[in-house]
């Protein structure tokens, strides 16, 4: 018996409790302390409101989508992507895998810029995050964070447990004080916007893919489906940490609407919600958020840093990535993959150097990279509620299938929110990735390229040939 799998066999299953908090903790982060400025740049409190039912109703249903799928293929692990490739095969699987990944790691580059730019309001050389000290900074952080998950995923999953909780405490506070202090006719200046932002339809789509960056983590537990104590479990604990979270989220950028003007709050300095609450309170506001800040961004990097983790050693323990990566350790840590997620959150953490605006473009880039990943499961659950997904537990019901088509009907959306720059930006991505698919094949002693997997290998190198030709010319920017 090989020493991973007799620590998958000797370690403790996660109980819901845990698999709630790991999802929560993985969607708590960067992101919602960034909500006030990034909402009030593009909306106003009416679209503020229609923007979070959309995004809410949307992702519940992706949410549902991961509860079912969990209860009726039981056999598949690390969800997003065991889902792709059950449902379009293995090249478009691979593609899930590696786009979830890279995803997450482009995510983490996120905490590190935000927790750099709040910081830098008191040691200026680290300025916004972007600065060539700050770089120096976030890569020492890297590289600790990496010894310290090598101690375990048990490990790290219960110091996961133990920052949600820390982390979620400030933020309730913060909307409690607003809601406290909040001036209404500052908030109906803020309603509607028009004239500043937009017409609404504009205004909703240019929040979309903040609230996907906001939500990423809904698929948290299923990617931890392999050490959940029960199956049901990893259902209740996507829909209880989804139904948390936006809570949180929907309060906190609505609040921030009744303390400043629209202008004000979008020229705020990252993270915005400590801009908002020194507005409020003065001085000691910004640091109290700074510090809920840290604490949060640390604890949703250590989870983001095992998911993705996990998702490239589930892929290779099942045939779909180089072998290299599905080694693991006694204490059921996969370090190949592990290294690997290191090596490139560093990578981008350099292509932030470079970027106008790093927070941002990281930000987006994260929620782009997801969209693929999060249709093609939403699509293989389309699949089996109409009958043609293969055997699963349980019979397909008419409730299965709206849920599965809002959520496809929702993720398409979010691709054409997203715009052709960040399409392309993808396909970058994604199209020298198949390197990767390409040494599997060769492993295998089996052909690269079926033929319809030899189009859709075409499709993305041609996306991804326009993606740099557009980079090269300045017809889009980073």
């Amino acid at each position: 018996m090989q020493a991973g799998e007799r620590a998958q066999q000797g370690t403790a299953k996660l109980s819901v409790g845990t698999l709630t908090a790991m999802v929560v903790g993985s969607m708590v982060g960067a992101g919602v302390f960034s909500l006030p400025s990034r909402f009030a740049g593009e909306t106003g409190v009416l679209g503020a409101l229609i923007s979070w039912l959309v995004a809410g109703t949307g992702m519940l249903m992706l949410a549902f989508v991961f509860q079912r799928l969990a209860m009726r293929k039981p056999d598949l692990d690390s969800g997003v992507y065991a889902y792709a490739k059950a449902g379009f095969g293995e090249y478009l699987g691979f593609f899930s895998a590696f786009g979830y990944w890279a995803s997450a790691c482009v995510g983490n580059v996120t905490y590190w810029i935000l927790i750099m730019s709040t910081v830098g309001a008191v040691l200026p050389a680290l300025g916004e995050g972007d600065t060539l000290v700050s770089f120096v900074a976030s890569t020492a952080c890297v590289w600790l964070f990496y010894l310290l998950v090598r101690r375990g995923v048990k490990e790290a999953a219960t110091i996961n447990r133990i920052v949600t909780v820390a982390k979620v405490l400030p933020i309730i506070a913060f909307v409690l004080i607003a809601v406290f202090l909040l001036d209404v006719q500052v908030l109906m200046d803020n309603f509607e916007g028009y004239g500043i932002t937009g017409p609404l339809f504009e205004q909703v789509r240019g929040t979309m893919l903040a609230t996907v960056f906001v939500f990423l983590g809904v698929e948290g537990a299923s990617v931890y489906s392999r050490h959940a104590r029960r199956r049901e479990d990893v259902g209740r604990a996507t829909v209880l940490g989804f139904l948390m979270v936006l809570a949180i989220f929907a309060s906190v950028t609505i609040v921030s609407y009744g303390i400043l003007p629209m202008e004000e709050l979008a020229e705020l300095r990252q993270p915005s919600m400590a801009g908002v609450l020194e507005a409020a309170v003065g001085g000691w506001g910004a640091a109290f958020v700074s510090v809920g800040l840290i604490v949060s961004v640390l604890g949703a990097y250590l989870a983001w840093t095992l998911m993705s983790s996990e998702v490239l050693y589930v892929a290779a323990k099942d045939g779909d990535m180089p072998r290299f990566l599905a080694r693991s350790d006694a204490n059921d840590v996969p370090r190949s993959a592990l290294l690997l997620t290191t090596i490139l959150i560093q990578v981008m953490l350099l292509v932030t150097l470079v970027s106008d605006d790093a927070f941002t473009f990281a930000l987006d880039l994260t929620s782009a990279l997801s969209l693929i990943p999060f249709l093609l499961a939403a699509g293989y659950a389309l699949k089996l509620a109409a009958g043609r997904g293969g055997p699963a537990h349980g019979s397909p019901t008419a409730r299965d299938l709206v849920i599965a088509v809002a959520a496809v009907l929702y993720t398409a959306f979010l691709l054409f929110a997203a715009g052709l720059t960040f399409v392309l930006l993808s396909f970058v991505i994604y199209a020298p990735a198949t390197i990767l698919f390409a040494m599997t094949r060769r492993e295998q002693g089996r052909r690269v390229f079926s033929r319809r997997e030899l189009v859709i290998f075409v499709v993305s190198v041609i996306g991804g040939l326009a993606g740099v030709v557009a980079l090269a010319t300045g017809a889009i920017s980073i």
